[in-house]
């Protein structure tokens, strides 16, 4: 029987499902490690921008939910997918619940210990994707595009004996304008979490892991599924923290003979440093990249 690690819950967005990007496997073997009392998926699970072009939905995609049921079957699982802006096919629908464990929401307030989180995906305050969709579209493609000049790139850098590099990560640190709008992404939502009387704000959407606190507010992104293949994950006692797929199978190479496909993002400001399990420091600015 697999040994796994029990937490109360765990949050994972943007696995773009049905893009080619998706890391689908990685993923589904991510769950299979750990359980959970509720597990929240926090928007753009499912691709339907890229399934209306050119994305092509596989069987990895539909075993990732065959893990959620099977989650909910052994563990009595309460799931809670939010939608986002590529899965927004779902405001027909919701709020709809799916039994006693599954439901659709467009938002939802968590309650941790004494403390209580708005979590949405978080295009809500991006004004691209609700008034301009056509421009989103574009820029959807951009970034398709960014993504599979990367995939060559570093296929070389692998024959080099090089670690993988993340060039769309590079141009979000380095481009000012995006920089800006990633800040200013974090201002809003917590502003938002405050007029809502809540704790902090839990999101997604730009593909950025962090945990932070901004005036009072702590703020949380889970990252995603395409590049940083992280997850929010929070224990027993309340303690939120950021889990990298890498990280969790590091130690399993002495272990296993069957290569492992894990990355690690070059670019990011101390990844050398990081560590799976890294917990929210009480009273401090404290991000995690």
């Amino acid at each position: 029987m697999r040994d796994t690690t029990h937490f109360r819950t765990i949050i994972i967005s943007d696995l773009h499902l049905g893009a080619s990007g998706s890391k689908a496997e990685e993923v589904t073997s991510f769950l299979k490690n750990y359980s959970c009392k509720k597990l929240i998926l926090n928007g753009d699970i499912i691709d339907a921008w890229q399934l209306k072009k050119y994305g092509v939905w596989k069987r990895k995609h539909t075993m990732f939910f065959r893990r959620v049921l099977k989650m909910i079957e052994e563990n009595n699982t309460k799931v809670i997918y939010i939608r986002g802006n590529h899965d927004d096919f779902l405001d027909q629908i919701i709020p709809f619940r799916l039994g006693k464990h599954f439901q659709f929401r467009k938002d939802y307030i968590l309650n941790s210990g004494s403390k209580s989180f708005y979590i949405t995906h978080g295009d809500v305050f991006d004004s691209i994707t609700t008034r301009m969709k056509w421009l989103a579209y574009l820029g959807d493609m951009g970034y398709t595009f960014l993504l599979w000049i990367n995939k060559f790139y570093n296929k070389y850098r692998e024959w080099k004996g090089l670690p993988y590099y993340s060039l769309s990560q590079r141009i979000k640190q380095s481009v000012k304008m995006a920089v800006n709008y990633m800040s200013d992404f974090e201002e809003k939502l917590t502003e938002l979490a405050k007029a809502k009387s809540c704790d902090g704000v839990i999101c997604g959407h730009i593909h950025h892991p962090a945990i932070r606190e901004i005036d009072g507010i702590q703020y949380m992104n889970s990252g995603d599924w395409v590049e940083t293949l992280s997850a929010l994950v929070e224990d027993s006692e309340g303690n939120w923290s950021l889990l990298y797929y890498n990280q969790q199978h590091a130690g399993n190479k002495s272990e296993n003979s069957k290569p492992l496909r894990t990355k690690v993002v070059e670019n990011f400001p101390g990844t050398e440093k990081q560590v799976a399990f890294t917990g929210i420091i009480p009273n401090k600015d404290h991000r995690i990249l």
